[in-house]
């Protein structure tokens, strides 16, 4: 059996975890993404359980070791188990109290478990206002948006980007808050620009074929959706992609949008 396309996993892997509460008008989670909005100096393996692992036993010999800590709770947090992953991040940050990447990673992963507010409040601690870090305002973002505070999401979003100008990360958050709001050409226009950026990936495009459909533009989201892909791979996409925007909850498929956090350079 062929195993489905990186597009198709995040598709599904949103659609589980990116529910909105109330169509257009209700709130969204983190969904599952590659890289981290804090720095580590190990690299971790492609797997996410394997990384668990490796970093998992290097941790329980020594719950101080900062590295090990955010690899290990970003290795449950990718491979589903986010409880898990919270309270690894919640002890490690107490074991290192004040450290900001911790923090980060532990707000990052309250964010991906729902727990807005905590990762709002956990992630504002984690920079400062004399020393702020877009990828964190950005996940700030999010969190706000997840709570019905479109405006201050957008505030934050803003502030990310006079830090990362046209980062399409943040562009691609900003134009999720559009569509939660309903205004779809704002958030066509947003994610078009997100995309148009040679660091754009498939996620993004995920999210500006989602706004073209829910506008009625079928074809031409099936065109985004596929676009540089195998045959194989594009048709498994497509069929995807109509599954979600046929749904009779209709504008309830904006739920599987994912937000974006930008991987480490």
């Amino acid at each position: 059996m062929r195993r489905p396309s990186n597009l198709t996993r995040h598709l599904a892997s949103a659609a589980l975890v990116a529910l909105l509460a109330a169509g257009l008008g209700g709130c969204q989670t983190m969904s599952d993404v590659t890289g981290s909005i804090a720095s580590r100096s190990d690299p971790t393996p492609d797997d996410p359980r394997r990384a668990a692992e490796i970093y998992g036993e290097r941790y329980r010999k020594n719950p101080k070791d900062v590295d090990a800590a955010i690899a290990y709770g970003q290795g449950l947090r990718l491979s589903g188990q986010r409880a898990q992953a919270c309270a690894v991040l919640e002890q490690a940050t107490i074991a290192n109290p004040g450290n900001k990447a911790l923090l980060a990673a532990y707000g990052r992963a309250l964010a991906d478990n729902g727990n807005s507010q905590a990762a709002f409040d956990v992630l504002g601690r984690a920079h400062s206002p004399d020393n702020p870090d877009w990828r964190i305002l950005s996940v700030q973002g999010t969190t706000l948006d997840k709570m019905n505070r479109h405006d201050e999401a957008r505030r934050y979003y803003a502030s990310a980007l006079r830090l990362a100008p046209d980062e399409p990360s943040v562009l691609s958050n900003l134009g999720l808050s559009y569509m939660l709001t309903k205004e779809l050409p704002k958030a066509e226009e947003t994610l078009r620009q997100a995309y148009a950026s040679a660091r754009a990936d498939t996620r993004i495009r995920q999210n500006l074929a989602l706004v073209v459909g829910l506008q009625g533009r079928f074809a031409e989201a099936e065109t985004i959706v596929k676009a540089d892909l195998p045959a194989d791979e594009a048709a498994a996409n497509v069929a995807y992609l109509r599954d979600m925007l046929n749904r009779k909850d209709g504008p309830r498929t904006a739920s599987r949008a994912a937000p974006v956090v930008a991987k480490d350079d």
